[in-house]
C-alpha cells in the first residue's frame, strides 16, 4: 500500500484499534526514564507512567481512557519481552520481568523524543530530514516496508545523519488481526530493507494504529528489537492544521515525552509546517530533542 492509501486505511481501523493503542502507549512509557545526570553507574526510578493523548475515534474514548488506567500498573506482560539475549530471533529460554527502566535519554531533565511514522515519503521526509539537520536534532523514523524498499536511499540519508530507523511492519496492517506468522512477516521483511538500506537491523519497532498483542511483544523481541510507544500524539493524520498540530507538541511537551507524527500516509504539508515552527521552540525553552539509546540488559 503506498502514499494516499494508507490514510483511507487508517480511518477504517483506528475505532478498533483506539483501545489497544492507548494500552500500548501507556505500557511502553513506563519504561521510560530521564537521565537526571547521575553518577555512573547509579540507576534512575521508573518514570510515572504517562497516559497517552485522547484516541481519534470519540465512540471509543471511555473505553480508551479505561485501558490507559489499567495498562499503566506495572505488570509482567507489560514489561515483557526483553530483547539482547543473544543473537537476532533467538527467543530466551525464561522471559525476565525488567525491573527499571530500560531507556534512558541524556540531558537534565528536560528530555524529549520526536518519532515520524509511515514513511519515508519522498514528498515530505527530505523536507523534515531539511528541518532537523538545520537544527542539529535526531529523531526516530518508523518505516513501513513497501515505502523503504523504493526510498533506500532516504533511509541510508537517515542513518547517516544519526537518526534512528524503526520497524513499522511492511503494509501498516492491524497486527491484533494477524497470524503469528503473518506477524513475523511483516516484521521480519522490514526489517531485511532497513539493513540492505542502512547497513543495520532495527533495534525498536512500533505496532500500526499502537495495535499491540502479546505475539507482537514477543515476536519483536526474538528478532531483536524493543517496542517503543508514545505520549502525546498529534493527530496529524487527520490534518486540523499546522497551528494546531504545534499547540499539541507545545502543550505536551514535558520531561521524557515522546511525541507521535507522520511523514507518510497522506499529504503530510502541515505536518512538515508544524515541525519548522515547535522545534525551534522547544529548543528555545530549553528542551534537549535527541534520541534513546537502550540500557544494557
Amino acid at each position: 500500500m503506498h502514499k494516499d492509501q494508507f490514510l483511507s486505511r487508517r480511518r477504517a481501523l483506528l475505532a478498533g484499534a483506539a483501545v489497544l493503542g492507548a494500552a500500548g502507549a501507556a505500557g511502553t512509557a513506563q519504561l521510560l526514564a530521564t537521565d537526571q545526570g547521575s553518577p555512573a553507574g547509579s540507576s534512575a526510578a521508573p518514570a510515572t507512567p504517562a497516559v497517552p493523548s485522547t484516541p481519534a475515534a470519540p465512540a471509543a474514548g471511555a473505553q480508551a481512557n479505561r485501558a490507559a488506567r489499567v495498562a499503566g500498573k506495572p505488570s509482567a506482560y507489560r514489561l515483557q519481552p526483553i530483547a539482547g539475549y543473544g543473537p537476532a530471533r533467538t527467543a530466551p529460554a525464561r522471559t525476565l520481568v525488567r525491573h527499571e527502566p530500560f531507556l534512558r535519554m541524556s540531558g537534565r531533565g528536560r528530555t524529549m523524543v520526536l518519532t515520524f511514522d509511515d514513511g519515508p515519503d519522498p514528498r515530505y521526509t527530505p523536507q523534515i530530514l531539511r528541518t532537523l539537520k538545520a537544527h542539529d536534532v535526531r529523531a526516530m523514523f518508523f518505516v513501513c516496508g513497501e515505502m523503504a524498499v523504493d526510498n533506500k536511499d532516504m533511509l541510508r540519508e537517515m542513518a547517516d545523519e544519526g537518526h534512528v530507523v524503526g520497524n513499522h511492519t511492511w503494509s501498516h496492517p492491524l497486527l491484533t488481526r494477524l497470524t503469528r506468522s503473518g506477524i513475523r512477516s511483516q516484521m521480519e521483511r522490514t526489517c531485511d530493507v532497513i539493513e540492505e538500506a542502512s547497513g543495520e537491523r532495527p533495534a525498536w519497532f512500533r505496532a500500526p494504529y499502537g495495535a499491540w498483542n502479546r505475539a507482537a511483544f514477543q515476536l519483536g523481541a526474538e528478532l531483536g528489537m524493543e517496542p517503543l510507544g508514545w505520549t502525546v500524539d498529534t493527530l496529524d493524520w487527520r490534518t486540523p492544521g499546522a497551528g494546531t498540530i504545534e499547540r499539541r507538541v507545545m502543550n505536551g511537551a514535558a520531561p521524557g515525552v515522546v511525541v507521535l507524527a507522520h511523514d507518510a500516509g497522506g499529504d503530510r504539508s502541515q505536518s512538515v509546517r508544524a515541525l519548522r515552527d515547535y522545534l525551534p521552540r522547544l529548543l528555545d525553552s530549553d528542551y534537549h530533542v535527541t534520541v534513546p539509546r537502550r540500557q544494557a540488559t
